[in-house]
């Protein structure tokens, strides 16, 4: 039986962008939009996508009912966040402020508030191509050169309460986390499902890992 990879549908987030990707990458899985909690119960892998304002989707999670088999796959099988996927984990946004699913300890701040990015005068959201420096070896890193570029649009960035979960860092113009990983799970600030070769491959190994 193939392995199931389901792709949280809570009615935001750019969905089949990440569903081409995944499809591309492991053609021998099934590969499924769903927003039915026993379809990701029954998963071997989870993929929890995001896209626009943090308050918008917790409010849609919870209107959907999906919340509590989101977190119990974030405990318990591969668990891939995105962008917004990855905020959500968070005990707490800024953006709101918003508090999130708490399966990790920390908050989610935003560009704006940083004297770095007053400073520099740059652009928020943060959005474009930029390099990504992994902080420690992991499985979903492999055969990505490390500094490789990944595409971003964002205007809030994590803040994990154990600096251990960082597993990339990136620079606007202030290092900032942008991939963490505990155990089952992997998340990035970052679209893979847009970023070109690195992306793919980082996909790819997210279909194959076995934490």
């Amino acid at each position: 039986m193939p392995q199931r990879i389901a792709i949280v549908d809570y009615g935001m987030g750019n969905l089949r962008s990440v569903e081409k990707a995944l499809a591309h990458v492991a053609p021998e899985a099934s590969v499924g939009i769903t927003a039915d909690p026993e379809a990701i119960r029954r998963a071997d892998r989870v993929v929890f996508p995001g896209q626009g304002a943090m308050p918008d989707c917790m409010r849609c999670l919870e209107d959907s009912g999906l919340g509590e088999a989101v977190e119990e796959a974030a405990r318990g099988k591969p668990f891939l966040g995105l962008c917004i996927g990855q905020q959500m984990l968070f005990a707490e946004s800024a953006e709101g402020p918003t508090a999130g699913l708490a399966v990790l300890e920390g908050a989610v701040v935003a560009f704006a508030d940083a004297p770095e990015t007053r400073a520099a005068r740059l652009k928020i959201p943060h959005m474009g191509w930029n390099e990504v420096w992994q902080v420690e070896p992991h499985a979903l890193w492999h055969g990505i050169p490390d500094g490789s570029r990944f595409y971003f649009v964002h205007s809030y960035y994590c803040e994990p309460a154990d600096p251990a979960l960082a597993a990339g860092r990136t620079r606007y113009p202030h290092a900032f986390t942008s991939a963490i990983a505990r155990d089952n799970i992997f998340a990035t600030q970052f679209h893979p499902e847009k970023s070109s070769v690195a992306g793919l491959t980082l996909l790819s190994n997210f279909a194959s890992w076995n934490p």
